[in-house]
């Protein structure tokens, strides 16, 4: 499965995403509470800090020594403690469950889309709107054949939509998911006022 993507506005962490897969994951992870760039740029940030990206590596690691790095200024996330562990958590599972492969949780026995949103939903920090998010990521941008992906990422996955980070393709579309994102924000408070 190849990709290119184009999330961060950096050339080098858009590289590393298109590539690895573990890599997109904890994209997708740590895209909470910080914009999409920042927290698809969090990985390039870790490899750098610790030389690899390799997810029995972070398991393993010390949490306090981990921590550090993803501490280190500017910090690979807004609130790096909880996020570090969270990074660890997802590493150790996909280090155990899925022998160190991120992209086997998408490939492995040839799953539809109904699977695949199962398989995301049980990692650490991935609730359904991440996973279906994260799934919809796949078939869009990805190369994700799965059957159902779009149904099982709805409403993610609609053609055309511009709500997620699975319809960013360069700078113009970044800006209409920003607004999109936005206005559903602004509906959501309004609608809780009144």
């Amino acid at each position: 499965m190849t990709r290119e993507l184009h999330l961060t506005g950096d050339d080098a962490a858009d590289r590393l995403l298109s590539d690895d897969d573990f890599a997109l994951l904890t994209g997708m992870l740590l895209d909470q509470q910080v914009p999409m760039e920042t927290a698809f740029a969090g990985p390039a940030k870790l490899r750098d800090r610790l030389g690899g990206l390799d997810p029995s590596t972070i398991a393993t690691m010390d949490p306090d020594a981990f921590q550090a790095a993803f501490a280190e200024r500017p910090s690979v996330h807004r609130f790096p403690g909880s996020m570090a562990k969270r990074v660890q958590q997802l590493a150790a599972v996909v280090s155990d469950e899925w022998g160190g492969d991120a992209g086997a949780i998408w490939r492995s026995g040839d799953p539809d889309g109904a699977e695949v949103l199962r398989r995301l939903q049980a990692l650490p920090g991935f609730g359904e709107q991440k996973a279906r998010i994260f799934l919809a990521l796949l078939g869009k941008r990805a190369g994700f054949e799965g059957a159902g992906w779009r149904e099982a990422s709805a409403p993610y996955g609609e053609e055309g939509a511009k709500r997620s980070v699975a319809d960013i393709v360069d700078a113009a579309s970044l800006s209409e998911v920003r607004k999109a994102k936005q206005a559903a924000k602004a509906a959501a408070k309004a609608a809780t006022k009144g």
